[in-house]
């Protein structure tokens, strides 16, 4: 929802910490962004760290290639309840979507796997360039929505190579034929396992299941990737606030 009781303040995500203050140099493509959003030097700008540091700033130089804002006032919030998020290895722009809508809502952090499926898929989200942009939709996403708090993020991998790398908690695989995940009671920390286009495939349905994956169902039609994990992430965050760790 749009906040529409104040201005807007132009919002930018910190490279370093808030919480020393002082002074902090930003790179040459926010200080394009500063000069796309024609600010000047004296206005007033937002920060965000990404570990929960929330604050304000004056934007003290504007250069060609560089900027640095004064920090002014730092709180900080709470992260939210760990929703953790397995997303398919899959189409690039449908997975930059889901990146940004999963950071928007506060998913906890982004396992990207390698299913059987996912080899077909011609232009495949993974590699080096690929994580670059991926984190920058990932900060535009943090500083639009005033957030405070960003995913971990994890190198794509197999499935039992994630699997294995899991915290302990309750896990769900979204699965048409499993039980509604409305209604269900969780307690934190959650992980989510979405496959991929086409869905898993049997072995690896069962490798999850032996893993302690309950198959959970989304209400409605069958989903692509992108729609299912944004609606099971809202879903289970629902969930946690309303019973809490019961």
């Amino acid at each position: 929802m749009e906040r529409v009781d104040r201005p807007s303040v132009a919002t930018f995500l910190a490279p370093e910490s808030l919480a020393g203050g002082g002074s902090i140099r930003f790179g040459e493509d926010i200080a394009h962004h500063m000069r796309v959003r024609r600010l000047a030097e004296g206005e007033r700008v937002g920060l965000r760290d990404g570990v929960g540091g929330v604050g304000e700033g004056t934007l003290r130089q504007l250069a060609k290639g560089f900027a640095v804002v004064d920090v002014g006032s730092v709180t900080r919030r709470d992260r939210p309840p760990p929703v953790h998020l397995m997303v398919p290895v899959a189409d690039r722009d449908r997975t930059l979507w889901l990146a940004e809508k999963a950071v928007e809502l506060g998913a906890a952090s982004w396992r990207p796997v390698l299913w059987n499926r996912s080899h077909g898929v011609a232009s495949r989200a993974e590699g080096p360039g690929f994580e670059v942009k991926l984190r920058a939709r990932m900060a535009a996403a943090l500083a639009q929505s005033e957030g405070a708090w960003l995913p971990s993020v994890h190198a794509s991998a197999p499935l039992d190579d994630t699997v294995a790398a899991l915290d302990p908690g309750a896990r769900l695989l979204l699965d048409p034929d499993g039980e509604a995940i409305l209604g269900r009671r969780l307690s934190p920390p959650v992980t989510i396992a979405i496959g991929p286009e086409g869905g898993i495939e049997r072995v690896e349905r069962d490798r999850l299941v032996d893993a302690g994956f309950r198959p959970a169902a989304l209400p409605g039609n069958i989903l692509r990737f992108e729609t299912a994990g944004i609606v099971a992430l809202a879903l289970v965050l629902a969930s946690l606030t309303t019973y809490g760790s019961a």
